[in-house]
């Protein structure tokens, strides 16, 4: 799956996550399990609004809980549902974007353009491994006076 319908999953998963303890969650609740239904070939929104309450159900129990592990599987288990409804139908990504626009249009949209890690120490004589997603260019500097073995 592309990282970019990735990402649109997983924030999409993260803002109906965040939009089940807001005073807007039954609009939303309703704008969500129709565009599930229609990914699911079933005009059964009301199933889909029945699985998104027992979700809500569930996260509230692990709040109040103080149950990370809880909410994050909360969240997780959305962000795989719309990944598949992603992947079943690329054409979905315009809609969930223009979902997410409509109910959370504060949301955070920016990626990290930058990023700048220094190591410092005895690295010379030995590798070291950062790991992370690179695109795009990539620049690597040695600072003045310090041996560049590569």
């Amino acid at each position: 799956m592309e990282p970019e319908l990735v990402a649109l999953a997983t924030a999409g998963a993260t803002t109906l996550v965040q939009q089940m303890a807001t005073d807007g969650w039954t609009a939303v609740r309703g704008r969500m399990a129709a565009f599930l239904a229609r990914r699911r070939g079933t005009a059964d929104e009301e199933a889909v609004e029945g699985e998104l309450e027992v979700s809500r159900a569930d996260l509230v129990a692990a709040r109040q809980e103080g149950d990370q592990a809880g909410v994050d599987g909360v969240t997780a288990a959305w962000r795989l549902r719309l990944q598949r409804s992603l992947r079943e139908d690329p054409a979905a990504a315009a809609e969930l974007r223009a979902l997410l626009d409509e109910v959370a249009p504060d949301r955070d949209r920016t990626s990290v353009r930058d990023v700048h890690n220094t190591i410092n120490g005895g690295v010379h004589h030995a590798p070291v491994i950062q790991v992370g997603f690179v695109s795009g260019d990539s620049t690597f500097n040695v600072p003045p006076g310090r041996p560049h073995s590569g």
